[in-house]
Parts: C-alpha cells; structure tokens; sequence
C-alpha cells in the first residue's frame, strides 16, 4: 500500500538534451530521469491483496544509482544558453511555459513544497489532507476501510528553478515488520503558479483479521541531487468500514 504525504496525474517529460559545451544541464536531463518513470513504477511493491511483504532497502539504491549532473545555473542562464539555437530554444520554451524568468530566473536552487494528499475512492467522497508545517501529522492521520479500492493525489508547488526527477519513495511497517516499500518517478517540472498534481495508481487495502490495526509509515520526497523536500512520518489503520463523516 503505497501511502503518502501528498499529488494527481500531471508530470512532465521532455527530451534529452545538452549544451554545446558538452556539459549535461539540469533541465537536459529531464528525458533520462522520466524514462526511469516505466521501470520505476513496474518494480515498485504495492501492499494489496496478493503482495503483503517486501524486505528491499530503497534507500540504499538511491545512493548507489545516483544520476551524476553537470554544474548547477540559474533559470535565466539556462535561457540564455545556446539562444541561437531554434530547436533548443523551442524546447525550453515547452519546458518552461509561461514561466515568469524575471521573477524566478535568478536562483540555483528549486523550491518545492508538498501542499495536501487526498485519498480517493469510489466508496466515498475525496479525504483531503493538508501537510502539517512540522511533517508530524496526529496519530493516526487517516483510516481506511480494508478491501477498498482507493488512490492518493499529492498537490505540490514548484518555484525558483526546474526541478528534475523529483521522486516519491513510502515505507509501511505493522508490528516492527516492513509490509511495503514503493518508489515512483513523479517527474522533472519547471516553476508556475499553479500547484502541480499527482495521482499514484489505484490499489486495494488488504482485508481479513491480520490486515486490519496500527501502520506506521515514512514517505519522502526527493529530487535526482538527492535534495530531500519533505520527509514526513506518520501511522494510519485500517478497519472494516470507512470512518463516520
């Protein structure tokens, strides 16, 4: 059961590129982060019915596959680079949007903040969950009816520059036992004003007597420089029935 801290289906890929420099920049690399996305979300493990246990430390692969980049430039530098160049140029152009570059095009760093995660299901209206500032959310957070069929939509923002492959990785533990571990390549986006969404595949809770009870789990956000935007732990339960609006 891949449970999270916060978005819905709207992540961007674009084609690789590189700078006449021979240096791989940070928006160029946007293609070989996003067609890890396909593997990624085949190889991660889901705590439905039919897969209850895995036991892989993904945070150790993390390290071990780290993407190497090239040297880190503001927005407008990225912009002005390779200017003559039509095709480039046009790229950035679908990349960037209605970017403002005066207003955000003089920072290194991308600036991400995970707004809220809502659970959807068919069985009832969307549970909306705003992200505490602290990423301690009261115990438990949520509670979810066993045999559902639901998925999470994280909102998120993005400003200052692009951020690539910008990853969501959720650990699930019952009892001290790790039950799930997920990994998903949300993808490479630039900075606008309105929020981004996320919505992660649709899953089943477990169901019968050792499903339901106390999980505690830990969810991270991560981009391909390691950069950790939120890391947030928090338990949840699941029972027989959804709990009373």
């Amino acid at each position: 059961m891949s449970l999270a801290a916060g978005g819905a289906s709207s992540s961007e890929t674009m084609g690789d590129e590189k700078d006449k420099e021979g240096t791989t920049s940070k928006a160029a690399i946007v293609a070989d982060s996003d067609a890890e996305t396909d593997n990624e979300n085949k190889a991660s493990g889901h705590m439905s019915e039919g897969s209850l246990y895995t036991t892989e430390d993904e945070d150790e692969d993390d390290v071990a596959n780290k993407i190497q980049l090239g040297p880190q430039v503001t927005l407008k530098e990225q912009i002005e680079k390779d200017k003559d160049d039509e095709s480039l140029r046009r790229w950035k152009e679908q990349l960037l949007g209605s970017v403002d570059i005066n207003a955000v095009g003089e920072s290194l760093d991308a600036e991400v903040k995970i707004l809220s995660l809502a659970i959807k299901s068919p069985d009832r209206p969307d549970i909306v969950l705003p992200i505490p500032a602290d990423g301690k959310p009261e115990s438990p957070w949520f509670t979810l009816k066993e045999g559902c069929r639901y998925s999470l939509e994280f909102t998120f923002e993005v400003n200052n520059n692009i951020v690539s492959g910008l990853k969501y990785t959720n650990a699930v533990w019952k009892t001290g036992m790790k039950v799930d571990g997920t990994k998903e390549m949300l993808g490479t986006f630039s900075p606008q004003v309105e929020p981004y969404k996320h919505e992660m595949p649709e899953e089943t809770t477990p169901s019968g007597m050792f499903a339901r009870g106390s999980y505690s789990a830990k969810t991270k956000f991560v981009d391909d420089d390691n950069k950790c935007y939120l890391e947030i732990n928090y338990t949840f339960e699941i029972k027989k029935d959804w709990p009373a609006t």
